[in-house]
């Protein structure tokens, strides 16, 4: 299947914009990360996700970093529920800590979990238990960054579930495989990533790098479009957040909130929304980098989501645009 027939079936999945439809219809993603030290990632995760249309979205951290998102824009919702283990207060315990922020997973359609996570025993702990609960509940989540190292170290967490999507970098990746048994050099690296889907029970791996392989195991796709040439960090955050407003579209989709042929599987759609943010992201960085070249930072993708979407996706008409 070429490019330009997988976009046109992403398109197929993008909800129209609908008098009908009522807040929350269109998304309601969580980022779960920030911490002490990172703050950025689930500001630039969460506005991403924004940016391309979710209804609602939510940043869940630590209370220091809450304070800080907060100023970087009124738009998200803060929710100062993580905690740290140093910064566990009398009285707090992981299981409450954890309670707390697995009891939000109903009011959402869409969990990313890892950015800005880190490595605290807490934190990762705290996220284990929202991700058992996520899949009891079928809560689609997106692990990158730290919360790929719960992946590489209790795999059972997600072996085999198939609403989610792992989005390893070289190095990430490297881990990943390694904790598999997968030998990454003396694998054929068009196949790796398939291999590794494999191991972890069919789940959708986006392997990043010069170009994007996607992969559930059985079927591989590959995103080449032209991105930029900075690498700063946090270009990552862009595709988790954009992943998860595709992923709320999907639920969207297969809810059937508006008329459409519903001849798109599960497993596709999710295939369909792992390459439509691989695509889209790709084309945030070729605008960040065309305008800014060499002193590109993350947050200038920020502003290019939606004009990507249009580039690369295209907006559906409205009601009012069909009269």
């Amino acid at each position: 299947m070429s490019r330009t027939e997988i976009l046109g079936k992403v398109y197929k999945m993008i909800p129209p914009m609908l008098e009908k439809f009522h807040k929350g219809q269109l998304g309601r993603v969580a980022v779960i990360g920030g911490s002490e030290d990172y703050t950025g990632a689930p500001y630039f995760s969460a506005m991403a996700s924004a940016k391309l249309g979710a209804d609602m979205s939510h940043v869940i951290c630590e209370p220091g970093a809450g304070a800080v998102i907060k100023t970087y824009s009124p738009n998200l919702m803060v929710h100062p529920y993580m905690r740290q283990e140093k910064n566990l207060a009398k009285g707090e315990t992981i299981e409450s800590i954890s309670e707390t922020v697995v009891a939000m997973l109903d009011r959402l359609n869409v969990v990313v979990i890892g950015p800005g996570l880190g490595r605290d025993p807490a934190m990762q702990e705290t996220c284990a238990r929202v991700i058992e609960q996520a899949k009891k509940k079928g809560v689609a989540f997106v692990l990158d960054a730290d919360g790929l190292y719960l992946a590489q170290t209790r795999p059972e967490l997600v072996q085999g579930y198939k609403h989610c999507i792992l989005t390893p970098n070289v190095v990430e990746f490297g881990r990943l495989a390694k904790a598999q048994g997968i030998d990454v050099d003396s694998e054929d690296p068009t196949k790796v990533c398939e291999k590794l889907a494999n191991a972890f029970g069919g789940v959708t791996i986006i392997q990043k790098g010069k170009v994007d392989y996607i992969s559930n195991g059985k079927h591989t796709l590959i995103s080449s479009g032209e991105g930029g040439l900075k690498r700063s960090g946090g270009q990552g955050d862009t595709l988790t957040g954009s992943l998860a407003t595709l992923l709320a579209y999907r639920k969207a989709y297969m809810d059937r909130i508006w008329d459409h042929d519903n001849d798109m599987s599960a497993d596709e759609l999710l295939a369909l929304c792992a390459f439509g943010g691989s695509a889209i992201t790709r084309e945030c960085s070729r605008l960040a980098f065309k305008e800014k070249g060499r002193s590109l930072q993350a947050s200038d993708l920020t502003e290019h989501v939606h004009t990507a979407f249009i580039d690369i996706i295209g907006e559906k008409p409205t009601e009012e645009s069909k009269l």
